[in-house]
């Protein structure tokens, strides 16, 4: 044994509905061991095929504003004028990253901010580009559904894509395996970073006669 360490790192995957991160992000699940799925918590009902625990933590009104007044939460937001919370709770995220283990995070371009300044260091940020405006719109149509939820989506892509410049790394998902694959070299990157390596410079020091 070297007495090397690594500290964890979180992933934070963000794209515009349909931009394919959800696709994304089971691949990786998949592929790369050591990496588990962040579960959001929210005060909403399950939807039909939901699993507790798995999809979210569902949670009272009350359990999450205490949660939030406690600082247990990373990120947070009310959404619809409040009516729903999600955020994400503190303790499992910090006790993976300490095992030296990863987290994937499928949150926006706001819960990204947040985490960064919760956690200076841990977090690498991703954006998924779609091809074009218009395949995005074409995946969407696919999906089905009312024709006005889908421009309000478009809208929402539009405002999302714009924050494109804050992240770390940029992918363009036109072909799933190549942007998964990408996404994957990101991951392992960071897992090499120099600051991430807990021990190092003692290990290097140790060696004798080497300039640290």
């Amino acid at each position: 044994m070297t007495g090397i360490a690594r500290r964890g790192v979180c992933l934070v995957l963000c794209s515009p509905s349909g931009g394919g991160k959800g696709a994304i992000t089971e691949a990786l699940l998949a592929r790369e061991p050591g990496l588990h799925r962040s579960v959001s918590i929210t005060t909403r009902a399950p939807r039909p095929g939901e699993v507790d625990g798995v999809h979210y933590h569902f949670i009272t009104q009350d359990t999450f504003s205490a949660m939030e007044r406690n600082g247990e939460l990373l990120e947070w937001a009310r959404v619809l004028r409040g009516k729903h919370g999600y955020g994400t709770p503190r303790s499992p995220v910090e006790a993976t990253l300490a095992a030296g283990e990863d987290m994937v995070f499928d949150i926006d371009w706001q819960g990204f901010r947040l985490l960064r300044e919760q956690l200076p260091g841990d977090v690498v940020g991703v954006f998924i580009l779609p091809p074009g405006l218009d395949v995005l719109e074409q995946r969407l149509r696919a999906r089905g559904g009312d024709p006005r939820e889908i421009d309000r989506r478009m809208r929402e892509a539009r405002e999302e894509i714009s924050h494109w410049r804050e992240f770390d790394h940029v992918v363009m998902n036109d072909e799933l395996d190549r942007a998964v694959e990408g996404v994957g070299s990101v991951l392992r990157a960071a897992r090499l970073a120099t600051e991430r390596q807990v021990g190092l410079e003692a290990f290097v020091e140790g060696m004798g006669d080497m300039p640290v």
